[in-house]
């Protein structure tokens, strides 16, 4: 048996893009993705609570943290899937989802991410995708706390729940028909 079997490089992005239940479902899907996780970062409390996130006082967004491929999926093409899934115009909210919890932002970590990300909001708002402008927050990398496990895989575990339905379904089913090419081969 061979162990120097040579395991890719993997680069982590953190993106907060309202509920972190359909970011996570969307990114699963995702061909070059090898882990979703969903959590908490950008604000000023330590280790905290769903509960306390969503009451809104801790500063913290709803994010997830994205381990990849750059070798399958480049940065750029997470933030493209990014930008489609969600509403990246209407400040501190998603839908009925309302707070600075749910707000639109990306925490890159260098200066790589850094660039990418400015350059691609700026060529989207030249490109006028949306009737709106872009509110997408670019914040430098900030502690991520990984939420309970109860919110894990949530749209699998619970997809026959309104919210699933409503919310997080039509959001996968976007990416499904925008993204074909970069859906998740079958193993």
């Amino acid at each position: 048996m061979n162990d120097s079997v040579e395991r890719p490089k993997l680069e982590t992005a953190v993106l907060g893009g309202g509920c972190f239940w359909c970011l996570e479902a969307v990114f699963r899907e995702v061909e070059g993705v090898h882990s979703v996780t969903s959590g908490y970062a950008g604000g000023h409390v330590e280790h905290p609570a769903y509960r306390q996130v969503c009451e809104g006082s801790t500063g913290h967004a709803e994010v997830v943290r994205v381990e990849f491929d750059p070798a399958v999926l480049s940065y750029r093409d997470l933030l493209e899937i990014f930008f489609v899934i969600h509403d990246p115009t209407t400040l501190n909210r998603q839908g009925n989802d309302i707070g600075t919890q749910y707000r639109s932002v990306i925490f890159v970590s260098g200066d790589e991410q850094l660039h990418t990300a400015l350059a691609l909001i700026e060529e989207l708002g030249e490109a006028r995708i949306y009737p709106h402008a872009i509110v997408t927050r670019v914040e430098r990398d900030a502690p991520f706390w990984p939420a309970e496990p109860e919110h894990h895989d949530y749209y699998t575990n619970h997809s026959d729940q309104p919210y699933c339905q409503y919310v997080v379904a039509p959001k996968v089913s976007k990416f499904r028909e925008k993204f074909a090419g970069r859906r998740r081969r079958a193993s």
